[in-house]
């Protein structure tokens, strides 16, 4: 199994819509790149205000080569597209082997 987590670290006069984010972008996103291997996803919600980070998300792939494909496939543009309706941050991806 392979990961992208997606992180989207706070800011001064940072926006984020979390009711947006689980409701919308993240269907779009396992409707997008299921077929191409995502196996799920999973969103993480800050503790507390004192966190940097406004989410994170967990989005699990069958392995490197489908992160591959999800990457290269003609819904990533919807995918990231969609990132500024919930929010003005730059998200940050790290990915796991």
């Amino acid at each position: 199994m392979a990961n992208l987590v997606v992180s989207y670290p706070l800011h001064e006069g940072a926006t984020f819509d979390a009711d947006y984010y689980r409701d919308t972008h993240i269907p779009l996103v396992e409707t997008s790149w299921g077929p191409s291997g995502l196996t799920g996803a999973e969103i993480l919600w800050p503790a507390d205000a004192a966190q940097p980070v406004a989410a994170m998300a967990v989005l699990r792939f069958r392995d490197a080569a489908a992160i591959d494909a999800a990457m290269g496939s003609p819904a990533t543009g919807a995918v990231m597209a969609d990132i500024a309706n919930f929010t003005n941050i730059q998200p940050s991806i790290y990915r796991t082997a």
